[in-house]
């Protein structure tokens, strides 16, 4: 079992760029693979980047070329770097991880981080 703590979100200036952070607490986080979804409101909550054990990474087409996950397994944290940000990228940001695989009910969740972006 693991705990989720997100930091790095805020407000930033369409086309700024922000990181956030996502620190796990557990012995074994190079087992989980990690993600990082995001609500707007009346929105569906959305994955939009993640990280698999194995550090291959996918992105939603939305953030493809702007944003970049990393993780660092020796500080068990996850990274999300958000480049050329968009109005549209106003959410809150959730950090989320699963033993193994990651899909689209993660076991467990950071409380989240608003990311707002003004123009």
């Amino acid at each position: 079992q693991i705990q989720l703590v997100e930091s790095g979100g805020g407000l930033v200036q369409a086309g700024g760029s922000l990181s956030l952070s996502c620190a796990a607490s557990g012995r074994t986080f190079n087992t989980y693979a990690c993600g990082w979804f995001r609500q707007a409101p009346g929105k569906q909550r959305e994955l939009v980047a993640s990280i698999a054990v194995t550090g291959n990474t996918n992105y939603a087409d939305s953030v493809k070329g702007r944003f970049a996950i990393s993780r660092d397994n020796a500080k068990n944290t996850v990274y999300l770097h958000m480049n050329n940000l968009k109005l549209e990228d106003t959410a809150v940001y959730y950090c989320a991880a699963n033993p193994w695989r990651l899909d689209q009910q993660p076991d467990y969740w950071g409380q989240g981080t608003q990311v707002t972006v003004s123009s």
